[in-house]
């Protein structure tokens, strides 16, 4: 049985539980590899606190993503909780992607940045993604640029203000 649900289980989506301390223990690939398994729990509560935990871990550690990167992808695809999605974008933004990979997960991004009926951290943390594989693959910089273009018309300060960033960042 896996070690990290009991400690990722209880309370609600408004919490993170313990996922701050599971961070700071895990310090081998196996054990990452255990709580990676959590990703694919039935309970939304716990998928959501061990994608916290995985993207916390793997700012410092991307590589222990590079044996889960068809996993990554597969739930990337499916993902329909906005708890998940919104680690994700950021998890695949730190992979090697193949040009194919590339391919499907930029359209899924574009998808989800766009679509006014995602959730706006989901939108927010898709234009980060999308420009941090813009900064890897420069080809991509001009769809992303239209994509800026087009979200700088809607009011929504939390879209406006990561633009803000991102302008400051590259210019």
């Amino acid at each position: 049985m896996n070690t990290f649900i009991k400690r990722l289980s209880g309370g609600d989506l408004r919490s993170i539980g313990g996922a701050n301390a599971i961070a700071k223990q895990v310090q081998s690939q196996h054990q990452f590899d255990e709580l990676f398994e959590a990703l694919f729990h039935n309970d939304r509560l716990i998928v959501m606190r061990a994608a916290d935990v995985v993207e916390k871990i793997t700012q410092n550690k991307p590589d222990y993503l590079k044996s889960h990167k068809k996993s990554l992808l597969r739930l990337l695809k499916d993902a329909k909780d906005k708890e998940l999605k919104w680690h994700l974008v950021l998890l695949i933004s730190r992979l090697q992607l193949t040009k194919p990979e590339l391919g499907k997960v930029w359209e899924i991004l574009s998808n989800w940045v766009l679509d006014s009926n995602e959730s706006r951290i989901v939108r927010v943390n898709s234009i980060q993604a999308l420009f941090d594989l813009s900064q890897q693959v420069p080809e991509l910089m001009e769809d992303f640029e239209l994509k800026i273009t087009q979200l700088e018309r809607e009011e929504i300060p939390s879209i406006k203000a990561r633009i803000r960033k991102l302008k400051k960042h590259s210019g």
